[in-house]
């Protein structure tokens, strides 16, 4: 009998033993979850806000235009003598704060240690007295006049210009409008082709091209006729949707998981502060960018206009580097690398960064991949000589007299 009721007391005692052992794991990964929880907020509740200040690299404002401004940075280390400076402009989406986000994952602080000269534009905070500000005003007014300011200093020599996201769209219309003006052009996750090749997306990507192009030309008006601008509460929101689950989770789950790490959680609240700084979109230049490049991809058909003017991409005739990135889920990389279309090959570089859309950035992998190629990029065409340069100087049309040098600071 004995024998008989052993294996019959193994088959009710091994399912117990294995709830038991479950309920033990369970417990315990629980606990572990409240310890980390613990930690992150123990810290939370004793950081100040001058602990997440960003963009502290001393700069001055040395020209002004409107509410834009245009900062010069004090020099890092000793200027490479006959290195053009450099000129680096952000989209209206978001602030260019994010290139100067920490001592060291500063693209800004990176390109000052190797020498160069760093010039930024700033667009301010536009408001509903500039809902009617377009893509002339943006790209060939303001960005062109501070261009121009930045040319004369340079002893009117040609200058780079490195453009990031929709900053990087503005630069290349720019550059192709007015080619003898700069020595190169480097550009960012920026779109080019808005449309792709949504065949070879990967899962996850384009998913902001989709949505913009089954907007009908009458749903963006309506937005823009209603607010006047494209408000930055709803462009955040929608950013914030291509992610639900990271957006959802990274307040709660991401930030017990960093348990306390004072480094790891500088870095995340200086992001969050970043992403928070979300400005208004100009309502004009939002119509135009909906409509006339995410909808009727305007720039890649050559139907494109600033002030008049057809923008051809294959009059560029300056170096070109262009950096994407591999798991951007905001600009595809086919919508960037559609650029290389249109430059000559012996003109043209690509930089494939492994990451997301602002990791190309902030990441500690990109301070090395990108802001490393940046420089070494730069640096390496110190001596060759410009081919925009030799093309036939345009007479300016710009105008000029709403703008001003900031208090003779330079």
């Amino acid at each position: 009998m004995k024998n008989e009721e052993k294996p019959q007391e193994k088959e009710v005692s091994d399912p117990a033993r294995a709830a038991a052992d479950a309920w033990a794991i369970a417990w315990t990964q629980m606990i572990e979850a409240g310890a980390k929880a613990i930690r992150s907020s123990s810290y939370l509740s004793r950081v100040k806000a001058d602990d997440i200040a960003i963009a502290e690299t001393p700069h001055d404002v040395v020209f002004e235009i409107d509410k834009v401004r245009l900062f010069h940075y004090r020099p890092l280390s000793e200027k490479k003598s006959g290195l053009p400076p450099i000129i680096i402009c952000y989209g209206l989406f978001g602030r260019q704060t994010m290139i100067d986000l920490q001592s060291d994952r500063s693209l800004v602080q990176n390109l000052l240690n190797e020498g160069i000269d760093v010039y930024v534009v700033d667009w301010g905070n536009p408001t509903r007295a500039d809902q009617y500000l377009g893509f002339d005003d943006y790209i060939d007014l303001y960005l062109g006049s501070c261009v121009e300011y930045v040319y004369e200093k340079n002893g009117k020599k040609p200058v780079n210009m490195f453009g990031i996201c929709e900053g990087g769209t503005f630069a290349a219309a720019l550059v192709a409008l007015s080619p003898e003006l700069f020595a190169g052009l480097a550009l960012a996750i920026t779109p080019i082709d808005f449309h792709g090749e949504p065949d070879k997306f990967w899962r996850g990507e384009g998913f902001l091209n989709h949505w913009t192009r089954n907007l009908s030309q009458e749903d963006v008006d309506l937005i823009v006729e209603t607010y006047g601008m494209l408000p930055g509460a709803m462009t955040g929101a929608v950013f914030s949707s291509l992610t639900p689950i990271n957006s959802m989770t990274k307040y709660n789950l991401g930030l017990a998981e960093m348990q306390g790490d004072e480094a790891a959680m500088l870095n995340f609240l200086r992001m969050e502060k970043w992403i928070s700084d979300r400005p208004d979109h100009p309502g004009e230049a939002a119509r135009q960018w909906l409509n006339e490049l995410y909808r009727d991809n305007r720039l890649v058909k050559g139907t494109f206009e600033v002030s008049g003017q057809k923008v051809d991409l294959s009059a560029i005739s300056c170096p070109v580097l262009n950096i994407f990135a591999m798991r951007d889920h905001i600009i595809p990389v086919s919508c960037s690398k559609a650029l290389g279309k249109f430059v000559k090959p012996e003109l043209y570089e690509e930089i494939g960064f492994p990451g997301g859309h602002v990791g190309v950035f902030v990441s500690k992998k990109a301070q090395g991949v990108v802001a490393g190629g940046l420089c070494e990029w730069l640096t390496s065409k110190h001596n060759k000589t410009n081919p925009g340069a030799q093309v036939q100087k345009k007479k300016t049309t710009r105008r000029k007299s709403k703008s001003k040098a900031a208090n003779g600071k330079e």
